[in-house]
Parts: structure tokens; C-alpha cells; sequence
């Protein structure tokens, strides 16, 4: 996807409509999406490249040109017809005003299909991990996510999963599974509950925790949840919880993306589930007192750690 931000300010409403009127100061675009994903990983490692659809448009050229700036290999990019995915936000100062979306929910063809698989089946040989990302836009099914999963741990890279609520595929056999407490409930089939105050004395939650485990047949699974931190669940039976690290929220955007990146890459790295978990949280607690669709280099990470040592 392409991330564009509009930036302004605003003095006054419409006198058309009783919506604000945002005058403009500056236009930004990033890589988003999946591609966020593999932005948050290349500031930690030196490889990373990006797998899927663009359109053969204007955004797509433009997402093209970011990821080739920002040193990130597109091998995996399967060019289609139709637009990319393109997610707008006007931001009025540091409130979101709103967001604008143009997409077409569409799976991929025969021949990308083909084109998508030779492509990681090159890659594979190379990498350490592969990380899913379904933001509901067609582009996961049953085939091509069992394929992606089986070709990946065959390879014996770790196998990340950020599944969507609106496509509730299997995902059986990945090596971590990251909802957020609605996803966790919705994928469940329980119905919602108001969280405890403790997520380890949330019995619902760990109910979800446990039915999710057994269905995806995960290793782990890394349950986000929000402004109460991570809940980290294993098949071995291991329970912990890791609350925030954030300082202060001005944006949440990318915060899931960089969640899945820091974890997946600490698994990569030989750190135990819990050491990823606690990682992956100080990132995202960077993240979230950031505007935009934001990153964080490893002086942040390491200074978030020095922050909640004292």
C-alpha cells in the first residue's frame, strides 16, 4: 500500500458543511502496509525485500520509487491491473481530520500466483523469517496462504502471521500468530468481553488465547493489547504479559506493523519468545509517540529500554 498524509491546519469550519476546513502546509508518502512492515525491519537488518500486488499506476510507481530509496528489494512485486491500495490521512495539526482509502479487493491471477511463489521460492534460501500481513485486500486465500506457509518453514525460516478478523483463514502451521484483543475474540468465536485489568486474571482472554493456539496450531501467539500492552501465549504453556512501554500517543498508525517486525526479528535473531515480546513492545511504544506511518532505529529502541530501567 501507499501511506499519503496531508498536513495542515484549521481555523474555521465550512460554510458548506459543518466539517472543518484544513488549510494545507506539506504532503508526505511512505511505503505502508505490508511495506511498512518490511521499513520497520530494514533499519535492524540488512535484507529485507516485499512480496505482493501493485497497480500499474501513478501511487504505484510512487510506492515503487519509495521502496527503491529506502533499500528495500522488490523481487516479490507482482505489477497487476487496477490501482494500488492507497490510504490517505488529513491531519489537521496532530489530530487525524479523516481518512481517505482507494482499493480493489481483488485475489491474485493464475499467472501472478506463479510469478508471487518463483519468487519467494528464490528467495527463501536467503532468508531468515517471512512475515504474513493480511490487511483484507484479497490478496490472501486459503492456497496462498497455506502455500507461503508451507514453502517458508520448509525452508526453515520463522513464519510470522498478522491475520485479518474479515478473513478468517486457517493459518495452520505458522511459528507466531499476532491479533489484537478484537481479532483474538472475533477469530475465537467467543463473544466480546470488557477487558480485566490484569491480562493475566483475564479469563475470557486467555480462553481466546488457548482456542486460537489449538485452531492455528501456532507456536506462539502475541495478542496486542492496546493501551494494556502484549499477552504472549506458547504451546509450551508460557503466559506472559508485557505492558506498554509508550510514553505518550500522538498516532497509532504502523504501530501493529512494527509490533510483528521487532518480534519477528528478534525470533530470527535466537531470542526466546518472552525476550521477543519485550522487544517488540518497546518499539511500538516508540512508534506510537510519532506522527505518521513511523519507524524506529535502534538508538530509539535501545534508549526505550534505558528509560524503563531507571
Amino acid at each position: 500500500m501507499l501511506d499519503e498524509f496531508i498536513w495542515g491546519t484549521v481555523s474555521r469550519i465550512s460554510p458548506e458543511a459543518p466539517v472543518p476546513v484544513v488549510a494545507v502546509d506539506r504532503e508526505t508518502s511512505y511505503p505502508g502496509g505490508a511495506a511498512n512492515v518490511a521499513r520497520n525491519l530494514h533499519e535492524f537488518t540488512a535484507r529485507t525485500s516485499v512480496f505482493g500486488l501493485a497497480g500499474e499506476d501513478a501511487a504505484g510507481a510512487r510506492l515503487r520509487d519509495l521502496l527503491a530509496a529506502g533499500g528495500i528489494g522488490m523481487e516479490g512485486v507482482v505489477m497487476r491491473e487496477g490501482p494500488t491500495t492507497v490510504k490517505t490521512r488529513i491531519i489537521a495539526r496532530t489530530q487525524q481530520v479523516v481518512r481517505v482509502d482507494r482499493e480493489l479487493a481483488k485475489p491474485a491471477g493464475p499467472a501472478q500466483r506463479k510469478a508471487l511463489f518463483d519468487a519467494l521460492d528464490a528467495a527463501l534460501p536467503q532468508a531468515d523469517g517471512v512475515i504474513l500481513e493480511d490487511y483484507g485486500k484479497g490478496f490472501f486465500d486459503e492456497e496462498m496462504s497455506g502455500e507461503f506457509i508451507r514453502r517458508a518453514r520448509a525452508a526453515g525460516c520463522v513464519v510470522a502471521v498478522d491475520p485479518n478478523p474479515g478473513n478468517p483463514l486457517p493459518w495452520r502451521g505458522a511459528t507466531v500468530i499476532k491479533p489484537n484483543r478484537h481479532e483474538a475474540f472475533a477469530a475465537a468465536g467467543l463473544p466480546w468481553s470488557e477487558p480485566a485489568s490484569h491480562p493475566l486474571e483475564d479469563k475470557q482472554l486467555l480462553v481466546a488465547g488457548e482456542t486460537l493456539l489449538a485452531k492455528w496450531e501456532a507456536d506462539q501467539l502475541l495478542i496486542t493489547l492496546s493501551e494494556l500492552g502484549m499477552l504472549l501465549l506458547t504451546k509450551e504453556g508460557a503466559r506472559h504479559h508485557t505492558p506498554t512501554r509508550a510514553r505518550e500517543v500522538f498516532d497509532v498508525s504502523g504501530a501493529g506493523d512494527t509490533a510483528i517486525a521487532l518480534y519477528t526479528l528478534a525470533l530470527c535473531a535466537g531470542a526466546t519468545p518472552v525476550e521477543a515480546s519485550e522487544i517488540a513492545n518497546h518499539a511500538s511504544g516508540v512508534v506510537v509517540g510519532k506522527l505518521g506511518t513511523a519507524t524506529l532505529t535502534p538508538d530509539e529502541l535501545f534508549a526505550s529500554f534505558a528509560n524503563h530501567a531507571r
